[in-house]
Parts: C-alpha cells; sequence; structure tokens
C-alpha cells in the first residue's frame, strides 16, 4: 500500500436548502506533514481556513469540484454529490491508485475506491478533503449572499435555520435554492398561487 498513492475524497452541502454540492480530492505527501486534520465539522471556521492554506501548499495534488443547483434538482441531492465527488478527482493532476471516500458509497471514479464510514474523523486523507470541500462551498455561499443578502446566506451558508427558514417564508426561493428541497419545494408551490 505504501506505494499506492491514495486519495481521499468527500463533499459538503448535502443538507442545505440552497447552493451547490462541492467535493474535493486530496493525494496527501507523506514527507509534508499537515498537523491538525480532522472532521472538517469540529473544526472553527478560522481552523479550517488555515488547514486549506496548508493542504494546499503541502499536498501531491489537491482539486475541488461541485455540481450546480439544478443538476441537484435534476438527478437528486445524491447523485449530484456523487458527479462533484467524480469531478474532483477527474481534475486532479495526478492519476490516483486508490480512493477512500468518506461514507457509505463510491461513485465510479476511474480506479480503486473504498467507501468508510466516518472517513473524515478516522483518516486523514479524507480530512483534507472535507476541509477544502467544506471552506470552498463557504466561501461560494459567502460570495452568493451578496447577489441575495436578505436570505444570510453567510451566516448559515443555506442550511435550514430558524433564519433561513423565516427568510424564505417571507421571500420565497431565490435562484440558488434547490427547489426539490420539501421545505423550498412548499415556498416556490405557494409563489406560484
Amino acid at each position: 500500500m505504501d506505494s499506492v498513492l491514495v486519495c481521499g475524497v468527500d463533499e459538503a452541502g448535502r443538507g442545505p436548502l440552497a447552493g451547490p454540492v462541492y467535493a474535493a480530492a486530496v493525494i496527501l505527501d507523506k514527507k509534508r506533514r499537515i498537523n491538525g486534520l480532522a472532521d472538517s465539522k469540529v473544526l472553527t471556521p478560522d481552523r479550517r481556513e488555515v488547514l486549506a492554506r496548508r493542504i494546499k501548499d503541502r499536498a501531491i495534488a489537491w482539486a475541488i469540484a461541485s455540481a450546480t443547483v439544478e443538476e441537484i434538482d435534476r438527478i437528486n441531492i445524491f447523485y449530484a454529490s456523487m458527479l462533484a465527488m467524480r469531478r474532483a478527482v477527474q481534475a486532479l493532476g495526478v492519476r490516483p491508485g486508490e480512493a477512500w471516500v468518506d461514507g457509505n458509497h463510491c461513485p465510479d471514479l476511474g480506479c480503486r475506491a473504498k467507501a468508510i464510514v466516518d472517513g473524515d474523523a478516522l483518516h486523514p486523507v479524507i480530512s483534507a478533503a472535507s476541509i477544502l470541500a467544506k471552506t470552498a462551498r463557504d466561501a461560494e455561499m459567502t460570495a452568493l449572499h451578496l447577489r441575495y443578502p436578505q436570505y444570510g446566506f453567510d451566516r448559515h451558508k443555506g442550511y435550514s435555520t430558524p433564519e433561513h427558514l423565516a427568510a424564505l417564508a417571507r421571500l420565497g426561493p431565490c435562484d440558488i435554492h434547490r427547489r426539490s428541497f420539501e421545505p423550498v419545494r412548499i415556498c416556490f408551490q405557494k409563489d406560484l398561487l
């Protein structure tokens, strides 16, 4: 296994009501250690940003990809997540021998792959992918906040917080809301009436 380049793969943004789903693929360099890698959900936003810069600087290869809101609504969030992961692995400048994917499903990645439940907490290579996917998605949602400031995307990143649900009920969905998600679908149908 030491001679096989292992790529960690994870996604961010399956649960939110708005915005794209992101995925990242990372091949770490064993000679350039990165301390503090962990599941992105347990890290503070500032710590994630610091680690994301280190990962990009020290990894053998890394790539970030996404699937659009339109793709999510057309093929569903599960398949859109798999698509984003596949795009991330394909965008790597180096072909991995094996991919370790967080979760219990693997997309077709063009290499050997295994799904690892809680992999982002167990394997640094998946933690690194988790951090890159989360920081990229958060940055996108903060940028989208500038176009749609009334929804508060900079604070809740599209998740179904009370603040977001109240804005959705008050304003109806905007272009980046996932119409295939139940709370958005309900508001969208109200909008049509």
